[in-house]
């Protein structure tokens, strides 16, 4: 059981670092989501009888599918019914010589252009755009479009799922601390027995030893990063489609934790951590080469972070959804095989989710440990330096 002073508990939650760290994300994240990649427009205008379907349809494109799972989006995309896509709107927030703010139904799927004060915007391949009234998208060469683009602020689908995980792991653990504050070091009951032991594990086999004696200081910060990225993996399985967000799997979130990750490390650097990459207990002859690699691997270690949590966990859901896509692409050659499929198919997918929870714990546990190990080279005393005193 945790040993803690009565009325304080899990308490270390509630204090600064934990409320920044969620005003950070909720602050930067979403300029840096739709940078990156939001595409979740659809092609629904097919039209073809229901004899001739078979015929003109376009075949089943499982990559074009895996991307639109994987990608952030202007709307939550649920299903789609009868030819049209059935998804839950989102804000969109464009800044363009003031505020315009409206729902994205309003583009309809990319189909149609929306007028505000006076300006024209059109979704198109995931971005908004600016045009004129009938909605024309230039492109050059190479298919990329080639017009204007406003400042979008907009509330994505993964801004949203982020919000919703900061929501839920901050009533987690607001509601364990006030359980705490009310009963002391008595045994924990209920959403306490499932928190603490993780907690103490946390705190005593992978942040004490490796952030050193000063380790207190972080455990704030280092608890809420791996519960974090935890419960936003856990969130991005309950299911991956059609209600997930591939949150933790978008290099714009993963980029955000390594850029907390860096500042943490290197704001916290005694003078034997800039000493060692500024002046290596080596021959001065070497320093050309060992300053540049040492300063190098500053910025490579929260650069190997952030690839790492979005390596493996957009990797787990491709490969979930491509397990998935076996079955259309076989049932396009023939109805019986794709029925036959579709039982290997979801046996694989089952298989994988099963093996996808333990990947949820495993990166947060990762990412955790390595940010601790950093803390711990930048903060600790090294003995040649202690033998002076």
């Amino acid at each position: 059981m945790l040993t803690m002073p009565k009325n304080k508990g899990l308490s270390i939650f509630i204090k600064p670092q934990i409320l920044l760290f969620f005003i950070f994300f909720a602050l930067f994240t979403p300029a840096f989501l739709l940078a990156n990649e939001p595409d979740h427009t659809k092609n629904n205008d097919i039209k073809a009888t229901e004899a001739t379907h078979a015929k003109t349809s376009e075949a089943f494109n499982p990559g074009k599918m895996i991307l639109e799972h994987v990608k952030d989006a202007h709307d939550w995309h649920i299903l789609d019914y009868n030819g049209h896509a059935v998804s839950v709107p989102l804000p969109v927030i464009l800044y363009d010589n003031g505020l315009h703010v409206f729902m994205s139904s309003k583009f309809e799927h990319g189909h149609a252009t929306v007028e505000s004060k006076g300006n024209f915007y059109k979704l198109h391949d995931g971005h908004v755009y600016k045009t004129d009234a009938a909605g024309e998208i230039a492109v050059d060469a190479k298919g990329k479009a080639t017009n204007a683009t406003p400042i979008d602020l907009s509330i994505t689908k993964n801004v949203l799922a982020l919000l919703v995980g900061a929501v839920i792991i901050l009533l987690i653990f607001f509601s364990v601390a006030k359980a705490y504050r009310k009963r002391g070091n008595a045994a924990p009951k209920g959403l306490q027995s499932l928190v603490e032991p993780l907690i103490v594990f946390l705190r005593d086999e992978v942040i004490k030893p490796s952030a050193g004696k000063h380790y207190a200081k972080f455990l704030p910060l280092l608890l809420s990063i791996f519960f974090f990225i935890f419960i936003n993996n856990l969130l991005g399985l309950i299911p991956i489609f059609p209600f997930g967000a591939n949150l933790t799997g978008n290099i714009a979130v993963t980029m955000i934790l390594a850029i907390i990750v860096f500042f943490v490390v290197n704001f916290s650097g005694n003078k034997s951590y800039w000493k060692h990459i500024f002046m290596p207990d080596v021959p001065k002859a070497m320093w050309i080469l060992l300053i540049p690699i040492e300063i190098l691997g500053v910025v490579l270690k929260p650069f190997v972070l952030m690839l790492r949590l979005f390596a493996n966990i957009t990797a787990g859901h491709i490969i979930i959804l491509g397990f998935f896509s076996l079955i259309f692409i076989f049932g396009q050659k023939n109805m019986f095989v794709g029925y036959g499929t579709s039982i290997i198919s979801v046996a694989f997918t089952l298989f994988m989710s099963m093996l996808e929870l333990l990947v949820a714990f495993l990166q947060a546990y990762v990412f955790t440990l390595l940010t601790s190990l950093y803390i711990g080279s930048a903060t600790e005393e090294h003995h040649h330096a202690e033998d002076h005193h």
